[in-house]
């Protein structure tokens, strides 16, 4: 009998949880993937983040869900891309716009340092609530350039390096002692343009002034009592207190789930009906390279690689149920010949009649608007980096330090030009006349493609060129982007022009069964081809470090540098 009652109330402790009302968790203290993991070592690197989809499209369906009765975003933590934030804070709003409840929640926006950005996030709750010991780091937006000109060559190592054109700014870190006017122009505006979004949606958000938001802006950091009393923050209080006011307000029985698991039960629930015209959705995230894309076995972001992507969309061209793609483009570039590949498929899909739309992340430049260019709907974040249209190429000449070192180096050599990439000795003039045809050729390709892609006069396309970063906002009124927004945007705008139902099936490309992923692949046809791996000549952790050092990096068409808006 004991048993029989247990049993019995078990059941009914189930049946009453899943009719109870439901908090969703916004937890994003870990960061946010862009897609799903391209090999066992990702997965297990990003077992505790969040996909970026699974977010957005679980507060999509909770806005319509009648269990939901409130969210709880908890900010803070590793730090999120401009572009993701916006991403977020416009699936947020939206979900504040169906009338629940939304909280967030952060111990300190900046520990004694910068929180712009997590506070612009935060800002899109209904409020906005702060630990007591928390501050708000509301300081505004700077970009820093470090040169090490003067560094290198007290040390005997100096830099050529040619660039198309004045706004490919990433050989003056090695070149110059100070930025350009080119430079810091170009660095300015982004500045500016970042500032401008973020102060007016504060404004929006929090129902003030823009003049009075931007005006705190100088006055801050602000404690946490100040931060209240200016209007930024709705109350100081801990977690336990906010979470405590929240199950109250959703009402008896409630129970917290996070925003990820709800997605994905969700998923679980709809039945795959075959043969169901779907969208395809490929990722390409990180550095653009040739062969297939990867990361280094201690951590360090993951490549683009072109053998990858190019199978993904062949895949998805080939597939009859596939009627349109949407290509999500999150990289600062990198090898020209590995972003013509992509580019060549990304035309070919289109020639098909399926429609190509791609969808910009925190960065798609260089290389990564190289990808772009030919897709036929650009969208892109106000806050994504893009553009950056130029190239640049060359080497170090360490031959002075090795001097000092007293290194010896000698060459055999067949062929007067077989050692001209050697960094022990400068390129000599004629050598260094093959560098400059090399840059011309591939700058020319580049601001062809995009006239042709983007529907512009060359010459047009050559003024928003330059090698010059622009932000989304800035790049749509040069038309360098269609529309502004994010991955939920890309996607709807794929099934309309497809003609398929709001809620058709988004199926991530290649597609592939369990057997697939175990045999080798047959050929490079073979979807299995495009699989990722794990690179073990990756530079992993120390990749950053390497950028700055000058060492080899993916390609004449990467963005300079580490760009992050804080």
């Amino acid at each position: 009998m004991d048993a029989s009652k247990a049993i019995i109330e078990t059941v009914d402790r189930l049946r009453q949880r899943r009719t109870a009302p439901l908090i969703l968790e916004l937890d994003l203290t870990e960061g946010v993937t862009e897609g799903p993991p391209a090999d066992p070592l990702s997965a297990v690197l990003s077992m505790r983040r969040a996909r970026l989809t699974d977010l957005l499209s679980g507060l999509r369906r909770a806005a319509a869900d009648s269990r939901v009765k409130a969210l709880v975003v908890k900010v803070g933590g590793r730090p999120l891309g401009l572009g993701t934030v916006q991403e977020l804070r416009a699936a947020i709003t939206r979900f504040r716009s169906s009338g629940k409840l939304t909280v967030a929640f952060a111990e300190s926006f900046g520990e004694f340092g910068a929180g712009t950005v997590p506070y612009y996030l935060a800002t899109a709750a209904e409020r906005v609530y702060l630990q007591p010991s928390g501050d708000l780091g509301l300081t505004g937006i700077a970009m820093e350039q470090r040169f090490l000109r003067g560094a290198l060559g007290k040390v005997g190592v100096e830099y050529q390096l040619g660039q198309r054109h004045e706004y490919k700014t990433a050989a003056d870190m090695f070149t110059q002692e100070r930025m350009t006017e080119p430079h810091r122009e170009s660095l300015t505006r982004i500045a500016g343009s970042v500032t401008e979004q973020i102060v007016s949606a504060v404004a929006a958000s929090r129902r003030l002034d823009v003049a009075t938001v931007r005006g705190l802006i100088d006055q801050g950091p602000f404690i946490g009592a100040e931060a209240v009393e200016h209007g930024l923050v709705d109350r100081l209080a801990y977690r336990d207190e906010v979470y405590d006011e929240v199950l109250a307000a959703a009402g008896e029985g409630a129970h917290l789930q996070f925003v990820s698991r709800y997605a994905r039960g969700a998923l679980a629930k709809r039945l795959p009906r075959p043969g169901e015209p779907v969208v395809a959705l490929v990722h390409g995230s990180g550095p653009i390279r040739l062969g297939r894309s990867g990361r280094g076995p201690f951590g360090g972001g993951g490549s683009m690689g072109s053998d990858t992507i190019c199978a993904a969309l062949r895949a998805a061209r080939r597939d009859e149920h596939v009627k349109a793609v949407v290509f999500r483009v999150d990289s600062p570039g990198g090898s020209y010949v590995a972003s013509d590949a992509v580019w060549r498929e990304v035309v070919l899909t289109r020639e098909t009649g399926k429609p190509v739309i791609v969808s910009m992340g925190d960065v798609a430049a260089s290389g990564g608007y190289f990808v772009s260019m030919a897709a036929d709907v650009i969208v892109a974040q106000p806050g994504t980096l893009t553009g950056s249209i130029g190239v640049l190429g060359g080497k170090p000449v360490v031959g002075g330090l090795l001097d000092r070192l007293g290194v010896g180096v000698e060459t055999v050599r067949e062929g007067a030009n077989a050692g001209m990439f050697s960094t022990a000795e400068a390129f000599s003039e004629s050598q260094w006349e093959r560098v400059n045809a090399w840059l011309d050729r591939i700058y020319d390709d580049f601001v062809t493609k995009v006239a042709e892609g983007r529907g512009l006069d060359r010459d047009r396309a050559h003024e928003l060129a330059k090698g010059r970063v622009w932000t989304g906002a800035d790049a749509h009124g040069g038309g360098l982007v269609d529309e502004l927004g994010g991955l939920t945007d890309a996607l709807a705008l794929a099934r309309k022009k497809a003609r398929l139902p709001q809620d058709a099936t988004v199926r991530v490309y290649p597609r592939l069964n369990p057997l697939e992923r175990l045999r080798p692949p047959e050929s490079s046809e073979d979807r299995s081809a495009a699989l990722a791996r794990v690179r073990l000549e990756a530079w992993g952790p120390l990749a950053g470090l390497a950028t700055t050092l000058g060492l080899p990096a993916y390609g004449p068409l990467q963005l300079p540098g580490t760009w992050t808006i804080s």
